[in-house]
């Protein structure tokens, strides 16, 4: 038997079979859909108001929890708003050789009484040029010898990765297209090669949410119903992007010739139908790590039939080709500075070195950042609180869109924790003075002292990690000369307010910098040169991993910085 469930926000609504729940309806709907949880019940922030056909009363339920036993309406019991996705459109960084590129060329025909392949003339003529080809492409030969016949040799060929892509008359129009797939959020860059600038950059939601919102929460759920819903999803939004991207540009899906995609290395599992086992079992290894160069057309993404997906390798364990694109945007293989790169984002990896060495590590901090085990967070959108400070001794707090606060997401939440301590309403070890709760003035939106705790517990992994590997460096935290801040966490987060509750050691303070979306800038990078997408492999080969998980000092370590630090000064 199935049953109507109508979502009267968005106008919508589908047939699902009787016992499905709420959420299982949602996503079928191709809603967006928010379960940080998985929908095993415990985050609480898929909640919603629903009522049967006939009745007038509203009741409020949890849309992973309510089966549906009948035709119903449904509506949120909070409006969530546009997500802020760090973009960072307008820079194209590092030197212009980009992956695909279009040469001019004059092939010769073949000599009368010989027999040369006008494939073989027109690979010569790219080699003369100083574009090598390393394979055949036999589906652009049905048209090679009538169009070399038309232009009397005079012919443009689109290469990229040793291989020819398209051959045309007339000088053609390029694009190619970069993505960081964020746990959270999508970042998208559509790259006009011909006048070598970002043409358009867009940034959306991973509706990969609605499977969990953290890394181990999504492997859960394809190791219980298989990759296919995840990979999917990822695939769908990726394609789905472009397509908007091409629409805003006004261009055709068809001049889009090569698409580079970063992701920590669940995303990058995930995206190509990977099972995401050997990550949550020990030793936590990644099943593939290596850079890969595919056809887009085989990874549903719809582009030009020849188009290159240039998928950047992974580093080891959780930390992935995000990081591996970080690195690459700030120059490592050239950096003399010892450096700590922190990029907070679903999940938290950490790379402490220069160009001679570096050691990375990936910690579970990320979920209480993003709001997810948060009774009143959210992400950054509009009702956020992003911001909080101490004015004459009073809290006072910014609201993401100007209006009535929803909710808390991460930066605002290092803003509260670092006021409460100053204020004396928290004390250094996390205890709430007022009790099990604090109430943020009168807008409905609380801190509890589950909360402290679990930004103690995140806090904690960050500060553990980055000490371990100091010493598996052989240096001191006075040593790190350059602190850079990845993401939008880093982004938006207030530096002092990180040195106040010890995310950050204080002694680093003068020393951190945002860098915006630095995985993103990695991305297109590898497509706006060439060297890069080679350096992206000796990053990944030559930075050792740190599994902090196997490490027995580990466990001392965190439960050392589980406190609240007070600021120090240099």
């Amino acid at each position: 038997m199935e049953y109507t469930v109508r979502f009267i926000d968005e106008h919508c609504e589908v047939r699902v079979s009787a016992g499905s729940t709420l959420l299982a309806a949602r996503i079928a709907s191709g809603l967006e859909a928010d379960a940080p949880c998985g929908g095993r019940g415990t985050c609480g922030k898929c909640r919603c108001e629903y009522r049967g056909a006939g009745e007038v009363a509203w009741r409020e339920a949890l849309m992973c929890q309510t089966p549906v036993a009948g035709d119903v309406e449904v509506r949120a019991a909070g409006k969530g708003g546009d997500l802020r996705v760090l973009t960072d459109a307008e820079a194209i960084p590092g030197s212009w050789n980009p992956v695909v590129r279009p040469t001019h060329l004059n092939v010769p025909p073949c000599p009368r009484g010989e027999s040369s392949a006008d494939w073989t003339r027109l690979a010569g003529a790219l080699e003369a040029a100083g574009v090598p080809v390393t394979e055949a492409n036999p589906r652009l030969c049905a048209s090679l010898g009538k169009l070399l016949a038309a232009q009397k040799g005079d012919v443009w060929a689109v290469t990229a990765g040793g291989r020819v892509l398209e051959v045309s008359a007339a000088e053609p129009e390029l694009y190619m297209a970069a993505f960081d797939l964020g746990t959270t959020s999508i970042a998208g860059y559509l790259i006009h090669v011909n006048s070598r600038r970002v043409a358009v950059a867009d940034g959306a939601r991973n509706p990969q949410a609605r499977y969990g919102g953290d890394v181990i929460s999504r492997a859960d759920y394809a190791l219980q119903n298989g990759v296919e819903d995840l990979s999917t999803c990822a695939r769908t939004a990726i394609d789905e992007m472009l397509g908007r991207m091409c629409g805003r540009a006004g261009v055709p899906r068809e001049r889009v010739f090569a698409v580079s995609l970063a992701g920590n290395t669940a995303m990058h599992h995930l995206f190509l139908g990977i099972a995401p086992d050997s990550l949550v079992k020990a030793p936590y290894n990644p099943t593939l790590s290596q850079p890969l160069t595919l056809r887009t057309s085989e990874w549903g993404i719809d582009a030009n039939p020849e188009a290159l997906l240039f998928m950047l390798p992974v580093i080891g364990g959780f930390v992935g080709a995000d990081t591996v694109a970080c690195l690459l945007s700030g120059d490592w293989l050239r950096r003399e500075k010892l450096t700590l790169m922190i990029d907070i984002g679903t999940n938290g990896e950490l790379v402490l070195g220069n160009r001679h060495r570096r050691v990375a590590c990936s910690t579970a901090a990320g979920p209480a950042f993003e709001g997810a085990k948060i009774t009143c967070g959210m992400r950054g959108a509009d009702g956020a609180i992003d911001h909080a400070w101490l004015q004459d001794g009073a809290l006072r707090w910014h609201v993401i869109g100007e209006g009535p606060a929803r909710g808390i997401c991460g930066s605002g939440l290092v803003d509260i924790v670092a006021a409460l301590l100053e204020s004396g309403d928290m004390d250094g070890t996390g205890r709430l003075a007022a009790g099990d709760r604090f109430d943020i003035g009168d807008t409905g939106v609380y801190l509890t002292q589950k909360d402290v705790r679990e930004v103690q517990l995140a806090k904690a992994a960050m500060a553990a990690g980055l000490r371990l590997m100091a010493g598996r460096m052989g240096v001191g935290l006075d040593d790190i000369e350059e602190v850079d801040i990845a993401g939008a966490f880093g982004n938006y987060i207030d530096p002092d307010s990180a040195c106040a509750i010890g995310l950050i050691p204080a002694e680093l303070r003068r020393r951190i910098r945002p860098v915006g979306n630095a995985a993103g800038a990695g991305a297109k990078l590898a497509l706006t040169d060439a060297n890069a997408w080679a350096e992206a492999d000796t990053l990944a080969r030559t930075t050792e991993f740190l599994e902090l998980a196997t490490l027995p000092e580990f466990q001392d370590e965190f439960v050392e910085q589980l406190n609240f630090e007070e600021e120090d000064e240099d």
